[in-house]
């Protein structure tokens, strides 16, 4: 039984106005409802840490983009809590943020209910290894990308799977995608479309100098490790496209897919197909 629904929603008036609408309607279901805190503050209402939230609930809404939704992920996967994601389209493309404004309150008390179908979505751990000593360590469910600063030189990269040899790449950087991902840079990169059940990882370079060098899926079971040969130069690690982190030479960024999963709740009135067709316009 749901009963305690945690909310983390967009900067924005119109998230604003929907949150403060959802949450008066779920505490008249009886529900016990968790904002986090800064968007709390500005509706006037108790607000709690984002990485305390998925610890104390059993259902998270999500109202925003997919940028929302990703944040959301990584402090859901970070508590190492298994709890379904309602994802709530209020941005501009919302390809993993499947249930648009009009239909969440039909589609909420389906979930509520338990009626409604969740799909799991794998995401990725990476730690990035400097002299032999692990500096960070990340998991995100869109993807890991390398790249350059805009008046850099291109990087020289080692790529290795499962500790054999892939290739030494010169390009602007390097993507390792989720399926979840693939519909993301890794496709702006000329990368593939991975359905989300599939059971792989995507690695994409972007601008290859070698114009051979093409995308490649993988098992999602293989670990990938990308060295930087180049000297290093405004190079950045970026997770999600949300948070950065600066390389140096010979640092080894270490990929392999994480022990937790994302469930996401699905709209059950609309297939994967009918999203790409929609959001790619196919047949337009």
């Amino acid at each position: 039984m749901i009963k305690k629904i945690g909310i983390m929603a967009k900067k924005s008036p119109e998230a604003q106005k929907a949150l403060k609408k959802l949450a008066l309607w779920l505490e008249n279901k009886g529900k016990k409802v968790f904002i986090e805190k800064e968007t709390a503050r500005i509706i006037h209402r108790q607000g709690y840490d984002s990485g305390d939230i998925p610890k104390l609930i059993d259902l998270l809404i999500v109202l925003g983009g997919d940028g929302t939704l990703l944040a959301a992920a990584r402090y859901v996967a970070e508590a190492h809590i298994h709890i379904p994601i309602f994802g709530v389209n209020l941005g501009s493309f919302g390809f993993i943020t499947e249930i648009t404004l009009d239909k969440l309150y039909v589609d909420l008390e389906h979930a509520l209910s338990g009626k409604l179908e969740i799909e799991d979505r794998i995401m990725l751990s990476a730690k990035v290894v400097r002299n032999g000593k692990c500096m960070v360590r990340y998991r995100v469910l869109n993807d890991v990308v390398i790249n350059k600063g805009a008046l850099a030189r291109m990087v020289e990269l080692k790529v290795c799977v499962n500790e054999t040899h892939l290739m030494t790449l010169r390009a602007d950087g390097l993507i390792v995608a989720t399926p979840t991902g693939s519909t993301a840079y890794s496709l702006a990169a000329a990368g593939p479309i991975i359905h989300p059940t599939v059971h792989c990882i995507v690695v994409t370079p972007i601008c290859p100098h070698t114009l051979s060098n093409r995308p490649i899926a993988l098992p999602d079971t293989f670990t990938t490790t990308i060295c930087l040969l180049s000297p290093s130069e405004d190079v950045l690690l970026t997770l999600d496209g949300q948070i950065g982190f600066p390389l140096q030479r010979y640092d080894i960024v270490e990929i392999n897919k994480s022990r937790y999963k994302i469930k996401l709740i699905k709209d059950p009135s609309r297939s994967y197909y009918e999203i790409l067709r929609t959001k790619f316009k196919w047949g337009h």
